[in-house]
């Protein structure tokens, strides 16, 4: 997911992006659900992009692939590192054939280290990260994140580092490689385990849905299910506790720093889940609004999207596949004043634009014949 969720991305920023696929399309054009080659998954991080075919087995492909780089802005590429240079399309030769040329890689370990050449998944990178051992319930087993956390966060630094390196050519005239991984991205994303950790208090253990630096920020047990607060600091812990008739803990020994309160953080949320186990999620919800403590319900993914917020925030949009139909995605989260971003356009059939992209690229149409016959392009 990581390339292609990264490229989505700067195509609903209104980049042309060209996805290049083998003869038998992308894997996840197979996943389940999958109708007449295409499959919802893959839309889901493939809209808004051309998809042209390319054999990059055969040595008219990889010609084709670099004669498209030498007028791209932008490579992404996800492959295990040293494919690509076994291609003969690694970055020093494609960025001596343009200088400008951002490269970008997203591997599971990076491009260097013992662990180089292993292949990520993120099942794998939250595991080797640390993720999986601070997820989930104390006494139960190791956890994985239910969203793929590290396919998405590399994703998301190729994205920030692409960005940072338009941005520097602008003065410098010259593009450069970005290089980062899953593995890495689930150690980034680790701020606050890692900082128990470096800080000397120990090595992080799973605390469920509490939170190692404050406390009470959790989920709490109410007549009909659970809740979450954050009353993470002083001043809302002392209203939160009013509010439910303890008053008294704000001077409780235990409880009245918050240091002390993350260090008996199990204590507290006893205390507090013997009060509001006596009412309903709705109930404490309307009174912790009132009361100005940041709190709000568990929702499935269907009462998520479906929620007034959601909507008014345009996070579901219709787009229109000719062989799935009528499909929900995901909006964009990012709202800019002067260049909205347009999460509308769906991905690609397998091969739709190859001709109209090398036809772009100056292609004669004979030539594009010839590839076609040789199984090159298609």
């Amino acid at each position: 997911m990581a390339g292609p969720y990264c490229a989505m991305l700067l195509a609903d920023m209104g980049a042309q992006v060209i996805k290049v696929e083998p003869p038998d399309g992308d894997s996840t054009r197979a996943m389940a659900g999958a109708r007449g080659g295409d499959s919802a998954a893959f839309g889901a991080v493939n809209r808004g992009k051309l998809g042209v075919v390319l054999d990059l087995a055969q040595e008219a492909g990889r010609e084709v692939f670099t004669r498209l780089a030498r007028s791209s802005d932008v490579l992404i590429e996800n492959f295990r590192p040293g494919v690509m240079a076994r291609l003969g399309l690694d970055y020093p030769r494609l960025s001596a054939e343009n200088p400008r040329l951002i490269y970008a890689s997203i591997s599971g370990f990076g491009q260097t280290g013992p662990f180089a050449s292993k292949g990520g998944f993120d099942l794998v990178a939250q595991g080797m990260s640390g993720i999986m051992s601070v997820t989930g319930e104390p006494e139960g087993p190791p956890v994985k994140a239910g969203v793929p956390l590290t396919d998405l966060g590399a994703g998301l630094f190729a994205l920030a580092g692409i960005l940072a390196a338009l941005h520097w050519r602008h003065t410098s005239g010259r593009g450069q490689h970005i290089d980062t991984s899953l593995f890495e991205a689930g150690l980034a994303l680790s701020v606050w385990e890692a900082t128990e950790y470096f800080s000397g208090r120990g090595i992080p253990q799973r605390l469920g849905s509490a939170h190692r630096m404050v406390a009470p920020y959790q989920a709490f047990r109410c007549a009909d299910g659970y809740i979450n607060v954050g009353a993470a600091n002083d001043r809302t812990f002392a209203r939160f506790a009013g509010l439910l008739g303890h008053a008294d803990w704000t001077s409780d020994e235990r409880f009245r720093s918050a240091t002390a309160r993350v260090a008996n953080r199990d204590a507290l949320a006893g205390l507090i889940e013997a009060v509001t186990c006596t009412e309903s999620r709705a109930t404490w919800l309307a009174r912790l609004d009132q009361a100005g403590v940041p709190c709000g319900p568990i929702l499935d993914y269907a009462e998520a999207f479906a929620h007034p917020q959601a909507a008014a925030r345009e996070m579901s949009v219709s787009v229109d596949h000719p062989i799935l139909g009528p499909m929900r995605a995901i909006g964009t989260p990012l709202k800019l004043s002067a260049t909205p971003l347009d999460p509308h356009r769906r991905a690609p059939m397998l091969g739709e634009h190859t001709d109209e992209v090398l036809a772009a690229a100056g292609f004669s149409q004979d030539e594009i014949e010839q590839l076609r016959a040789a199984g090159a392009a298609r």
